[in-house]
């Protein structure tokens, strides 16, 4: 009895680490809040109706961590060209990298709203750690 007792001991620390996020299913509200605060700006960028494909979705407390992919609702992904330019954004275009998407969230109130984002990063900007004392529990791999 000892033994088992011992065993679920440690069990428990090593694994308290790797519970510190969640991912929201889907169907969930939580989920549905977090694509929906993307919606607009992937919209805009994209000037299309689109879903996102999730490759990632980390959320925990008032804080969330995403890679999306926007697809159109049919399954076709984005291509560069389906980029809209606008303004000063013509710049920006020589260092896209494909339709990815990336935001860090904060829950204000019942809304979500996607603090930092990017789309077609050329770099994993996520990984400065000024974004650590805000989003540490969801970036643990950039905090720890």
């Amino acid at each position: 009895m000892r033994r088992i007792t011992s065993l679920a001991f440690v069990l428990t620390c090593f694994a308290a680490p790797l519970a510190a996020w969640e991912t929201p299913a889907r169907g969930t509200e939580t989920r549905s809040a977090l694509m929906d605060a993307m919606r607009p700006h992937a919209e805009w960028l994209f000037n299309a109706p689109l879903v996102f494909r999730v490759n990632d979705l980390r959320q925990q407390g008032d804080v969330a961590f995403a890679m999306l992919e926007p697809i159109r609702p049919d399954g076709r992904p984005m291509a560069p060209s389906d980029l809209v330019i606008r303004g000063t954004d013509a710049d920006d275009i020589f260092d896209y990298d494909g339709a990815a998407m990336q935001a860090l969230y904060q829950r204000s109130g019942d809304t979500w709203v996607a603090v930092h984002w990017t789309v077609g990063a050329t770099d994993a900007w996520w990984y400065w750690t000024e974004y650590c004392a805000t989003w540490s529990s969801v970036l643990p791999e950039v905090c720890d």
